[in-house]
């Protein structure tokens, strides 16, 4: 959203180029007839899963490093990172036997990786994923030569893309003479286990990784209650006012640890502020913590059309990923924090809730990794408790991660409960397409996710659901546009539109509140629809969404008087 008026917003585009086509139509993956292991077969590599660091391995132009996160199992990961002029290879010469067959496989993460093999004195193997979001397992296989005593293993990404990630390498078959890793011996017990995030219902724990440990097991009151692969759990389900004693074990393959030392936890009192449930038709709106020429409003000045308020915006902070709220008073007027939380509540007890949006025009919050997303979650969920916040809004116009930012909503979902509001604000780019970060992150957390209210202002020219282009500023860009989210796998009830309040508002895509409600009507009912019109009708569709209150304000608010009635009046 922008913090001054008039300002457009500059959109990125990522374009595959022919050379990267013609490269990944090469790079033919290789999986054809593996031979089964043989009970003698060993995993030739050294350092398989990167717990001794980068040893054995060779990284070009110091592309290489290890993580701590993300991890397939263990402890370590290969982190690697491509350049303009390197794509980022690292490999491993290993002792094979000749005229046998070997399999190899590898766990990725990332866009563009590859896993291959050569000097096998026969055909070089390669295969590759054009992106794994997630961790993928790759795997192909490769007969040696008659005189062939060593072949190198390689992993690799593309040029100028983002950092890839590798994990548990494996070369299966005869042993060449270089033997193979020892088996995994017992991990240590867990240490630093302690209670983050307490509630009612729920105990946030961390711990200290275990180095050979492949997961942890969680134990409540003696008994076992889950097993995770990270060194963090949110026990849910507790009961209020009640003293928990837990411990944590690690395990691998060789077995379990002995369990950590004890640590108690008391769940607070039932009961607090409001809590309202958001309407099946709903109206939000961003109220401005700043003043930037619109009409300077506390919260109880927002008018009683408007079921979700987003305070704009939170603010970034010196840790990654990490974000607080820092009350402009002097720019309000001398709004003072306390009537603010006060005016908070006195809006969840009229049926209002209200939502902290992190990003906005300005907005810098980066979310890329685990530790970023936790302390994204931990961050924000401070704030819900310490001004009241209903959940949060996603407003980061500069792109996202979907792995990340849905690791980090979950987060927040486990410790915050099942009333969290969720809302996000993507740029209309943003929402072309299934395979943008943002459409992705939506689809990731569609069972916790309140609504998208996509920003149909600022983006020119568009492509509809129907392949064709639309102008803004139409009832046919709306709905032609909606369509996509529509049928690209949202629910009804979680789209909603965009659009500014005034002329004043954005530097363009504007319309008169006339057209907001045509477009509902259009979507909800099949009624007042332009030259576009759905195959269905969708009578579930929350609603509409303004930038900003502020600027409803400075219009005598025009287009909540206007909009509002009417969207609480759809089917």
């Amino acid at each position: 959203m922008p913090r001054t008026p008039h300002i457009g917003r500059s959109r990125h585009r990522r374009l595959l180029t022919t050379l990267l086509a013609v490269v990944a139509v090469a790079a033919v993956t290789t999986t054809a007839s593996a031979t089964p292991a043989a009970a003698t077969d060993v995993n030739v590599a050294k350092n398989a899963g990167y717990e001794s660091g980068l040893s054995n391995w060779t990284c070009s132009a110091s592309s290489g490093s290890t993580a701590a996160s993300p991890v397939h199992s263990g402890t370590a990961a290969l982190k690697v990172t491509p350049t303009a002029s390197d794509n980022a290879t690292c490999s491993q010469t290993v002792a094979v036997k000749p005229d046998s067959a070997y399999r190899l496989s590898a766990y990725v993460q990332g866009s563009y990786v590859y896993l291959g093999a050569s000097g096998t004195g026969t055909t070089d193997v390669s295969t590759w994923t054009p992106s794994a979001p997630t961790w993928q397992q790759l795997t192909t296989s490769f007969t040696t030569g008659p005189h062939t005593t060593s072949v190198t293993v390689y992993t690799h990404g593309w040029y100028a893309q983002p950092p890839y990630y590798a994990d548990d390498i494996s070369v299966l078959g005869p042993d060449g003479g270089g033997g193979t890793d020892p088996g995994p011996e017992v991990p240590a017990a867990p240490g630093g286990l302690t209670a983050g995030s307490v509630t009612s219902s729920s105990v946030a724990l961390s711990w200290n990784p275990v180095s050979g440990a492949t997961g942890y097991t969680v134990y409540r009151d003696g008994a076992k209650d889950r097993t995770v692969s990270g060194t963090s759990a949110t026990l849910t389900g507790l009961t209020p006012s009640t003293t928990y004693r837990f411990q944590v074990s690690a395990t691998n393959a060789a077995g379990e640890s002995a369990r950590s030392a004890e640590i108690t936890a008391i769940t607070t009192p039932s009961g607090g502020g409001s809590d309202p449930s958001v309407p099946r038709h709903a109206v939000t709106g961003y109220w401005q913590n700043f003043n930037n020429g619109a009409t300077v409003q506390k919260i109880s000045d927002v008018p009683g059309q408007y079921d979700i308020i987003a305070v704009a915006f939170a603010d970034a902070t010196t840790t990654p990923g990490a974000v607080t709220f820092n009350l402009d008073s002097a720019g309000l007027g001398g709004y003072a924090v306390e009537q603010f939380k006060a005016d908070i509540k006195a809006k969840q007890a009229a049926g209002t809730s209200v939502v902290i949006s992190v990003g906005g025009e300005k907005g810098t919050v980066s979310v890329n990794d685990t530790t970023s997303a936790n302390n994204f979650a931990d961050s924000l969920y401070t704030l819900m408790q310490q001004y009241g916040f209903n959940g949060v809004d996603i407003d980061l116009e500069n792109g996202l991660d979907p792995t990340y930012m849905t690791q980090a909503l979950r987060s927040l979902s486990q410790k915050a409960g099942s009333k969290l509001v969720i809302t996000m604000a993507p740029q209309t780019i943003d929402m072309q397409s299934t395979a943008g970060g943002y459409f992705k992150t939506a689809l990731n957390i569609k069972d916790i996710l309140t609504v998208v209210n996509t920003q149909y202002y600022n983006s020119g020219s568009m492509n509809g659901c129907d392949g064709k282009v639309y102008s803004q500023g139409t009832v046919d860009f709306l709905t032609a546009l909606a369509c996509i989210q529509l049928e690209g796998g949202l629910d009804p009830s979680q789209v909603s539109l965009g659009l500014p309040a005034s002329t004043r508002g954005a530097g363009s895509g504007y319309v008169a509140p006339g057209v907001v409600n045509a477009a509902l009507d259009c979507l909800a009912k099949g009624t007042n629809c332009g030259s576009f019109k759905p195959a269905r009708t969708y009578p579930g569709v929350r609603g509409a969404m303004t930038w900003s209150t502020n600027w409803d304000a400075a219009s005598g608010n025009a287009w909540s008087n206007a909009v509002g009635p009417h969207v609480h009046g759809l089917p």
